[in-house]
């Protein structure tokens, strides 16, 4: 699931100098999809390694991949340039696209010392989660690219497959599962993910491919039965029983298929107000959209 890129695409992708993206609404502009596409497959080894992030994310046992971009990221520093760059390889895979309206194409996530530690820019444990579950129609794939780690070493990045955590429940948890009893977080300002669902089914869909729609936050967050809230807290130790966990380093780029593979993050090391705001750790995010203009197939 890492991806390394060949020595001859890393030297010939420093030389390129994409356009600035333009947007379509949240989404990227299918006009800079195309540009971005035509420069770079020009390029020697990069279909080869847009097909192997493809097969990565979609293919048999896929659901996520780490595409190495840190030597780039050293050679042009986390500018305008690398961003670019790294919005061509995510463009490869599928739609890019901001739900927020306040904010850019990209959305910062760094640290805050006095914010509820189990938020995603808290310091805490963020436990196995999809991102905006209560949404109709969620993003097809979570992205995350580290430009700083934490200095003082913690905060490996945790993945888990939900439907192989389903598949060992009992059939009484699958069944309370699916019923529409469940609910978390809040809903207003979003595009381009449909409606708020609510109460939601976290079993959304019988078919391999179905969400699972599952956030541990809500067990504590949300008000559920006793039933459904056990069955809820029994799918949660599954998802930790098969969860994996890697540091991400400076230049990775993490791509969650989000219908397959459920993510999260241990706590950050403890000292945290001892590091300078510059130099805590940082991520940037962006969200991807299946659609017929997201590249080749798998």
């Amino acid at each position: 699931m890492f991806i390394d890129l060949p020595s001859e695409l890393e030297a010939d992708l420093v030389g390129h100098s994409l356009p600035p993206w333009r947007l379509d609404g949240p989404f990227l502009a299918k006009s800079t999809m195309d540009e971005y596409r035509i420069e770079l497959t020009a390029t020697p080894w990069f279909e080869e390694v847009a097909a192997t992030l493809h097969h990565s994310l979609n293919g048999e046992n896929g659901g996520y991949a780490v595409l190495r971009l840190g030597s780039l990221a050293k050679a042009l520093g986390a500018d305008d340039r690398f961003l670019r760059l790294v919005t061509a390889f995510a463009a490869e895979v599928a739609v890019p696209f901001s739900p927020f309206p306040r904010w850019p194409l990209w959305k910062d996530i760094g640290v805050k010392v006095g914010k509820d530690p189990g938020k995603s820019s808290g310091i805490g444990y963020n436990a196995l989660h999809m991102d905006l579950v209560n949404g109709s129609l969620p993003p097809d794939y979570t992205t995350l690219l580290c430009v700083r780690p934490d200095p003082l070493g913690g905060g490996p990045s945790i993945l888990s497959d939900p439907h192989a955590a389903v598949a060992r429940l009992s059939e009484n948890s699958r069944a309370l599962l699916a019923e529409p009893a469940y609910h978390y977080g809040t809903f207003f300002d979003l595009h381009g993910v449909g409606a708020e669902y609510k109460p939601f089914p976290v079993l959304d869909g019988i078919d391999p491919g179905g969400f699972v729609r599952f956030t541990a936050k809500m067990l504590e967050r949300s008000p559920l039965g006793r039933a459904h809230a056990d069955a809820a807290r029994e799918l949660a130790d599954e998802l930790v029983r098969g969860q994996v966990s890697f540091m991400l380093q400076p230049g990775d780029y993490l791509i969650v298929n989000q219908r397959r593979f459920l993510h999260g993050r241990e706590a950050l090391h403890i000292g945290q107000e001892t590091v300078p705001v510059a130099d805590r750790r940082l991520l940037l995010q962006v969200f991807l959209r299946a659609g017929a203009a997201s590249g080749p197939a798998a």
